[in-house]
């Protein structure tokens, strides 16, 4: 995997038995581990009101990796620009960038990261959602962010200017997720990095790719198409272990595509003993392909060959990786041991420099 950077993506997932403040405990153990192993970046999630995920607010879990972190770049997987104010995104990641200056993400998505009801709490305040103003939102959050500012102007006339912070020396790094050709148009369009999502269903990506790149306008920010892809992951010393340690999370995923009440993660002994319907047996065999599942080294090669095929030189991974019921329970064993096995196949050189 000489050309291949690696990046992590966290929904700092909750396992039976553990407290939120566990599951952030594991998780900030596994950003501390991803930048000793040198890895290129560590971004959180948005989700609201599951049980298996805390990573509901990822500008405070940025603030608490960057004191907790040297060299590492982090980001939003993202913030769900429809639930928020895009003056209030702004000032949070221009708080980030002067807190841990170069090293800050503003990965943006146009999903509200939750049922239905959530999304109406969450926009009640009077945030908005309308789809048609979402390009204009980034618009904004891109000119907050600036040290310039942007300009308001009243209904006297007068122009009056807003920033994100008073005195910006930097602006964090602008990405737009999807999985949708809405948003790799709008990537493209907007000359703004993209990052598709292909985690998520494993679908659509070369069509997603070909749409961001021809569709792509030279901006102030970035003068050709800049894409990397999301993957889960497990890596283990042996592919049975690996399949093993994949059952929680598969598990977890069939029942949710199946309307299943969700309740924490299984460890990987309720899981191996969890009886399954055929309809989730089927969805699970299903994922299993498309996930990157088996030998350290054997994952490593596919992962090489998946970004080779899709032009891309960057993957975020999405450690996916089950507890046993005797690891701690502060610390996330097996889903640390992935980044290290993958991190194993990568040369020293090429860590350093992502």
């Amino acid at each position: 995997m000489p050309q291949l950077t690696l990046s992590v993506l966290d929904l700092v997932p909750v396992r039976a038995g553990q407290t939120s403040a566990d599951a952030v405990a594991a998780s900030i153990a596994l950003a501390e581990r991803a930048d000793e192993l040198g890895l290129h970046r560590f971004w959180v999630a948005e989700h609201h009101n599951m049980p298996s995920v805390a990573s509901t607010n990822p500008p405070v879990l940025l603030g608490v990796l960057a004191g907790r972190t040297r060299r590492i770049r982090l980001g939003s997987g993202g913030v769900m620009l429809p639930n928020h104010a895009p003056f209030v995104v702004a000032e949070q990641f221009a708080v980030l960038e002067a807190a841990a200056p170069g090293r800050i993400d503003l990965g943006i998505g146009r999903a509200p990261g939750s049922d239905p009801v959530i999304t109406a709490l969450l926009r009640s305040s009077g945030h908005t959602s309308d789809v048609d103003a979402f390009p204009n939102h980034i618009r904004d959050i891109e000119a907050l962010l600036s040290p310039q500012g942007a300009g308001l102007r009243l209904s006297s006339g007068e122009e009056y200017a807003v920033r994100a912070t008073p005195n910006a020396a930097g602006t964090p790094e602008l990405w737009l997720l999807g999985s949708s050709d809405y948003s790799a148009q709008l990537a493209g369009r907007l000359g703004l990095p993209y990052v598709f999502a292909h985690h998520f269903s494993g679908e659509g990506t070369e069509r997603s790719l070909g749409l961001y790149r021809s569709s792509f306008e030279a901006s102030e920010h970035l003068s050709a198409p800049r894409a990397l892809l999301t993957a889960n992951v497990v890596a283990a010393p042996s592919a049975d272990e690996a399949v093993r340690l994949a059952l929680p999370q598969l598990q977890h995923m069939a029942r949710l595509r199946t309307g299943t009440p969700l309740t924490a993660l299984d460890t990987v002994e309720a899981a191996q003993a969890a009886h399954v319907t055929q309809a989730q047996h089927d969805l699970i065999e299903a994922m299993r392909a498309r996930w990157f599942i088996g030998e350290s080294g054997e994952v490593a090669e596919r992962l090489a060959a998946f970004a080779d095929r899709y032009d891309v030189d960057e993957v975020m991974v999405s450690p996916s990786a089950g507890a046993s019921a005797a690891d701690p329970i502060d610390r996330a064993p097996a889903r640390e041991r992935t980044l290290e096995l993958l991190a194993a196949h990568l040369p020293q050189g090429v860590l350093a420099a992502a």
